[in-house]
């Protein structure tokens, strides 16, 4: 069963948002070819079930109709054929996100995962797809953007490409439409930009020479001397709208949707935090090319997609990516020091503002992934934390400890090359790489470092107390301050916008609003009989200090309730960092903690 496995796929309708696909198994299995759609895509741990996204789906064998059988939510059972089977379907693609497909008349874009059924027992075999342009006018002037190899194609046109596997197919989206388009090199490999969405006054060179440096800095991290990059090219896709943000990694290039005011402007020189947020996210799947799409968890080699597949380690593969993505920045010197910091500050303010960092470790919320993390409710920050943001932090823990241990000879680095170097640089090969477990992971910060730091390993990854990050920082000249000397009392909320009213969002565990009886999904309507719009609530209560009390009324469904509350300051005061300059040990340290 090693012949090519044959797709062709058309945006059919593009007011109806339908994807046309047909399938041809040449020499489909003799007991009857099972097709199938993952249940969820790699990189985004939630099951989605993109098999309800068919339409209509039929089957014929030398212009006879063949009779599909669903076996389970997203495989189906064609009956014995002698001779090609193939399957026609549609697939309904109105999904603005990273992970599955969209079609309108403004552009169209897929992930393999979503719309491509897999043919059992084919899966090793080439897969060769026939991306066919739309007759529509508003599609003239479309074009093709994918890290798929070219077969009967030219770079960026509608024909043919190849994959070497099923999993190789899935792992390069494909985004076609009128897009802006631009190339840099980095250590000698091509990477392209696409830019998709009304973008007026782009500057595309600023965009350009800032990810330069930051694939170079990721680049020279992994391989230090051989600045060798592990793909051929490389392919940053961006869909540009209104308000949104997301990203998500492959092996070869990075899906990617961002609010089109974070992208640079031309002839404005100041770098916003929307466009320093853009280039985080950016710099966050650029680094997910080694650490999680070449080195991965046992669990994911090979990925299972027909189910959650859990692993303890999501904490190592997305929290330190996250620790990487804005340090990454720093060394780069796209960002400043202080811009740094300021993330940084902003990264621990979010993580300690939350109770459930308390209850729930990073080891347990990476295996809970599926059922916890991207399934959040209103409860969430008093139930669970996040292997990402938390995640960095222990990395950071890890990184500075390890620094400051050596005396500056080892470092988190070292650890990150010794994870390529063993199980990354070659998994894609033949007879390559496989997949690290949790104590190959435990055991090689030991040897790496020189180092005993199970300890604090169990501590950081499988225990719930807070971090020690005024100690690991102190050697570095870094220090936690109070962000403001205000004295206004909060609620302990966070709010959402429905309308002009203010609805709780969440309500934090042991804060005022919880202590007088508040939910979240109250919609606050007065505080001591003034109203409350969702763009007021700050600007009354700056009026009150901790120990006053007051009268809150609220709407809990359609009922007006009455609560009594006792405000008080928040019980996770925010930080700033600030740095200093003296002794020098500490000026030194840091900078080679950030690449001066």
């Amino acid at each position: 069963m090693n012949h090519a496995i044959h797709y062709s796929i058309i945006a059919s309708d593009l007011a109806a948002h339908l994807f046309e696909i047909t399938l041809t198994v040449a020499e489909p299995d003799p007991a009857g070819q099972v097709l199938c759609l993952p249940a969820w895509i790699p990189g985004s741990y939630m099951i989605r079930e993109f098999a309800r996204n068919i339409v209509q789906i039929r089957a014929d064998c030398n212009g006879k109709k063949v009779a599909l059988k669903k076996s389970d939510k997203h495989s189906w059972h064609a009956a014995p054929v002698t001779g090609a089977l193939v399957v026609r379907y549609q697939i309904y693609a109105w999904d603005l996100s990273v992970r599955a497909a969209h079609l309108d008349q403004t552009h169209g874009f897929f992930n393999g995962s979503s719309v491509f059924l897999a043919a059992r027992g084919h899966e090793a075999a080439a897969h060769v797809v026939d991306i066919v342009k739309p007759a529509e006018p508003a599609c003239k002037a479309w074009r093709v953007a994918t890290a798929l190899p070219e077969l009967k194609a030219k770079r960026y046109g509608f024909g043919t490409y190849i994959a070497a596997s099923y999993d190789e197919l899935i792992d390069h989206p494909v985004e076609y439409g009128a897009f802006a388009l631009a190339t840099f090199t980095a250590h000698g490999v091509p990477h392209d930009i696409v830019i998709t969405g009304q973008v007026p006054n782009l500057d595309m060179a600023r965009l350009q020479a800032d990810l330069k440096k930051v694939c170079e800095a990721q680049i020279a991290l992994f391989e230090p001397r051989s600045k060798r990059a592990p793909m051929e090219r490389y392919l940053f896709m961006t869909l540009a709208v209104g308000d949104g943000y997301g990203g998500l990694e492959h092996r070869a290039s990075t899906a990617l949707i961002c609010a089109r005011a974070d992208l640079p402007v031309k002839g404005r020189s100041e770098q916003s935090d929307g466009y320093r947020t853009f280039l985080g996210l950016c710099s966050h799947e650029y680094f997910h090319t080694w650490n999680v799409k070449r080195i991965k968890p046992a669990a994911f080699a090979p990925y299972a997609l027909a189910a959650e597949t859990h692993t303890p380690l999501l904490w190592l593969f997305e929290g330190f990516t996250s620790y990487y993505d804005d340090l990454m920045l720093v060394r780069s010197g796209v960002i400043d020091e202080p811009a740094y910091f300021k993330l940084l500050g902003k990264t621990i303010n979010n993580v300690m503002r939350g109770s459930g960092r308390s209850k729930q470790s990073v080891a347990e919320s990476s295996f809970d992934a599926w059922t916890k993390y991207y399934r959040q409710d209103e409860n969430a920050p008093n139930a669970i934390v996040s292997y990402y943001t938390k995640g960095s932090l222990v990395a950071l823990t890890l990184d500075l400890t390890i620094r400051a241990e050596t005396a500056g000879k080892k470092s988190l680095d070292d650890v990150m090359r010794a994870l390529w170097q063993r199980f990354g640089r070659d998994f894609y090969k033949a007879n390559g790489g496989r997949g690290v477990t949790e104590q190959e992971v435990d055991a090689l910060f030991d040897e790496v470092s020189g180092l005993n730091l199970r300890r604090l390993l169990d501590r950081a990854v499988r225990g719930t107390t807070d971090l020690p990050l005024k100690e690991v920082l102190a050697p570095f000249g870094v220090a936690f301050a109070p962000a403001s000397v205000d004295t206004a009392a909060g609620l302990g909320v966070r709010t959402t916008r429905d309308g002009n009213d203010c609805k709780l969002a969440n309500v934090y565990e042991k804060g005022v609003a919880h202590k007088a009886g508040l939910s979240a999904g109250d919609v606050l309507i007065a505080l001591d009989g003034l109203r409350i719009q969702a763009a007021n609530l700050n600007d009354l209560l700056h009026r009150y200090r901790a120990g006053d009390t007051v009268t809150l009324h609220a709407f809990r469904r359609d009922e007006l309730m009455t609560f009594t509350a006792r405000l008080a300051l928040d019980d996770a005061p925010q930080v700033t960092l600030t740095t200093l300059e003296k002794p020098p040990a500490l000026r030194k340290a840091r900078n080679a903690w950030l690449g001066k």
